[in-house]
């Protein structure tokens, strides 16, 4: 999200404490406060000392659909299936010797076979207590922008234009 580098880790002066200072402006998605920040950076405005707040945080799961062994066994074979196409590129660049294609596919099926045979007997061990698929999410019910004090009537300036 905002606190990553460009490759990787964390941004250096993140600290685990919710931020402190004034709430300039309120927004019910998180896309129009990421809007909202955008704006303050391109008036110039120190956006280093801007926070955006989720607040009343919800976890929502969304049912997807009902669970069956077929469901098991096509998603289990396609997930192997990645898994197996993976490795095989990876072992064909470091051996030069083995012949790529028919290792890159049989590689693939291995995977696939595998990753079927594991997803059922997962599906079968957690039947009846989850015959369905879902996603989990958690979403907040509004964001603030938090900034400093001391620049929190700059911050308003140049929002409500």
């Amino acid at each position: 999200m905002s606190n990553q580098k460009p490759f990787g880790g964390r941004a250096p002066n993140v600290s685990a404490s919710i931020p402190r200072g004034e709430i300039v402006a309120s927004y019910e998605s998180y896309g129009e406060a990421q809007a909202a920040v955008d704006s303050l950076a391109h008036a110039d405005f120190p956006v280093a000392q801007v926070s955006i707040v989720g607040n009343d945080l919800k976890s929502v799961e969304r049912v997807i659909g009902k669970q069956s062994y077929a469901r098991a066994a096509i998603s289990g074979a396609l997930s192997g299936l990645w898994l197996g196409l993976f490795f095989g590129f990876f072992l064909v660049i470091l051996s030069p010797t083995a012949t790529s294609l028919p290792f890159i596919a049989a590689a693939s099926l291995i995977g696939a076979g595998f990753g079927l045979l594991f997803r059922v007997v997962t599906y079968s061990i957690s039947r009846r207590r989850r015959d369905f698929t879902s996603t989990m999410q958690v979403i907040a019910t509004s964001y603030s922008l938090v900034v400093s004090p001391d620049v929190a009537n700059k911050a308003r300036n140049v929002l409500e234009r």
